[in-house]
């Protein structure tokens, strides 16, 4: 037995390999470390990961189908897949279109065609995202709404993969799960999320925008709380149920909607100076609100968030201190 996690290098592939490792689950864990942002912070992460028996790890893209699907023939004894690579960022969707639809919608596609080959595979486990939701007005979001209306090309690519796990389910009987993460932040967070471009301005005294004149709201979910769900998940694959094939979609966040600038202050708190504000208009592809119901999760997962922003942020900043020595 052995999980293997893609993006292990990444945020949260970081975080749930960690957690797998502690248990002493072998892992297998792959990434191409990109330059979408500092590879030296992936690399960081994946030192601290290589520091532990138990991780065995592969430098490839999701997208390049024969290197991922050689993977069958070197490690047949993965029983669960979690999915965790993407070209992640909304606004970064604008400028390189391209590399969604390669490593998002390609990358599942080749993810799922190894799930299909490996002999011992009991569940394959994805990651999507709350963008799906696009612009929905209905709150909080729920899993049982129409998600048709996406208003980024990589909310478009989260879309794509929960209808392509859904045709795979059906089509091969394969057990999966999509994940729509929301907002997640935490130590070893990545340098394009809020929390720590806001830390980082803060502590060298530039200004940070702040979208949307400061009227939006966001449902802040910590990492510990996101990889508690994922490990919940991990251990109860769907069953098909008549004509219904075994494919599942859960909401994890933290099932609370916060202000942005409470966000903010909570984070001038915690590094002890106020931020330089500068208010802008509302980002292309950008969503006023955000606010995940969870009940589904909590149903039948257990899950349930423990980590509100007032905990999280300090935290967040604590470890911001440390690794970058300020």
């Amino acid at each position: 037995m052995s999980i293997l996690v893609t993006g292990v290098a990444g945020f949260i592939g970081f975080h749930v390999a960690a957690q797998l490792i502690e248990r002493g689950v072998p892992v297998v864990g792959i990434d191409n470390l990109n330059d979408y942002y500092d590879p030296a912070l992936k690399r960081a992460r994946l030192d601290k990961l290589s520091g532990h028996n138990g991780l065995s790890f592969r430098r490839l893209n999701v997208q390049d189908r024969e290197d991922v699907l050689a993977l069958a023939g070197e490690f047949p004894e993965v029983t669960e897949i979690v999915h965790l690579a993407a070209q992640a960022g909304v606004r970064y969707s604008l400028e390189n279109p391209f590399a969604y639809v390669e490593s998002n919608v390609m990358g599942q596609l080749c993810m799922m065609e190894l799930a299909r080959r490996l002999p011992k595979l009991r569940h394959f486990v994805y990651a999507s995202s709350s963008s799906v939701y696009g612009g929905n007005k209905e709150l909080p979001f729920s899993v049982d709404q129409r998600v048709d209306s996406p208003v980024s090309l990589y909310a478009a690519t989260k879309r794509a993969n929960e209808l392509m796990s859904h045709c795979y389910t059906h089509l091969f009987d394969l057990p999966s799960t999509g994940l729509r993460f929301f907002t997640v932040y935490g130590p070893w967070g990545r340098p394009d999320m809020s929390a720590y471009i806001f830390t980082k301005a803060i502590f060298e005294r530039r200004p940070i925008s702040i979208f949307n004149n400061g009227d939006m709201r966001r449902d802040f979910t910590y990492i510990d709380d996101i990889v508690a769900g994922v490990l919940a998940v991990i251990e109860r694959p769907p069953a098909r149920e008549g004509e219904v094939p075994p494919n599942k979609v859960y909401n994890l966040g933290n099932h609370r909607s916060e202000p942005l600038l409470r966000f903010v202050e909570l984070i001038e708190q915690a590094c002890g100076r106020e931020a330089i504000r500068e208010f802008a208009e509302m980002q292309p592809g950008d969503v006023k609100e955000t606010y995940a119901d969870i009940e589904p999760a909590r149903r039948e997962l257990g899950f349930e968030p423990q980590v509100s922003i007032d905990e999280g942020i300090p935290r967040f900043v604590a470890w911001y201190r440390a690794y970058h020595g300020v």
